[in-house]
């Protein structure tokens, strides 16, 4: 349902400067800005991952209202047929200032950005911790709610995780498809949300 999401408050961070967050999704409605997850503490503290109105991806977090994070691919994603699966790495702790975020779309990394903002080395991101989550909204908008469907959706705090955890490419097809994660290290917030059973679609499986 377009309007329906699912919040948590988080504990303390296991790791401040790593994460990662993977998601199947399929979009319903295209050329509209709609949140895939988000957190914040405030207003002026919060990171969020979304496809913007005009089908480019973007993750963007502001730290004290000073923005800290921004990518949005040059390339769109408008195909309403099928599910993509998206992945996003933040580990501030890289040398390289562009490792330090990272995009995956169907196993393949996303290395052409429209607008690009790199946190600084060791950045932490303090509002992990203690934070309102969102699953299918932006928690500082009423207005971003996900329009489509979900499936698998992962969070892991503290650590970074290959896409290939979560997919892997089938021998027959060469159709990315989905792989059930395994040997992960969730931290305190971490979570696995597989939404099989409908009257709990909050179970976690981590």
């Amino acid at each position: 349902m377009a309007n329906s999401y699912l919040n948590r408050t988080s504990g303390t961070a296991s790791l401040n400067t790593k994460m990662t967050f993977s998601v199947w999704a399929k979009r319903s409605l295209i050329s509209s800005s709609v949140a895939l997850f988000s957190f914040s503490t405030d207003s002026n503290n919060e990171l969020y991952f979304r496809f913007m109105d005009n089908d480019t991806l973007q993750v963007f977090s502001q730290k004290s209202g000073t923005k800290i994070i921004e990518r949005k691919t040059s390339r769109v994603f408008k195909d309403a047929s099928a599910f993509y699966h998206l992945v996003l790495q933040i580990d501030t702790t890289q040398s390289t200032a562009s490792d330090r975020v990272k995009f995956y779309v169907n196993g393949v990394q996303e290395t052409s950005f429209s607008a690009e903002t790199n946190p600084s080395q060791n950045e932490a991101i303090t509002y992990v911790s203690s934070a309102t989550f969102e699953i299918g909204r932006k928690t500082t908008s009423t207005n971003l709610n996900f329009n489509g469907y979900m499936s698998h959706v992962a969070f892991v705090d503290g650590s970074v995780v290959a896409p290939t955890v979560f997919g892997e490419t089938d021998s027959t097809s060469g159709i990315w498809k989905f792989k059930s994660p395994s040997g992960v290290t969730w931290g305190t917030n971490g979570f696995h949300l597989k939404f099989e059973n409908s009257g709990n679609l909050g179970l976690d499986s981590s």
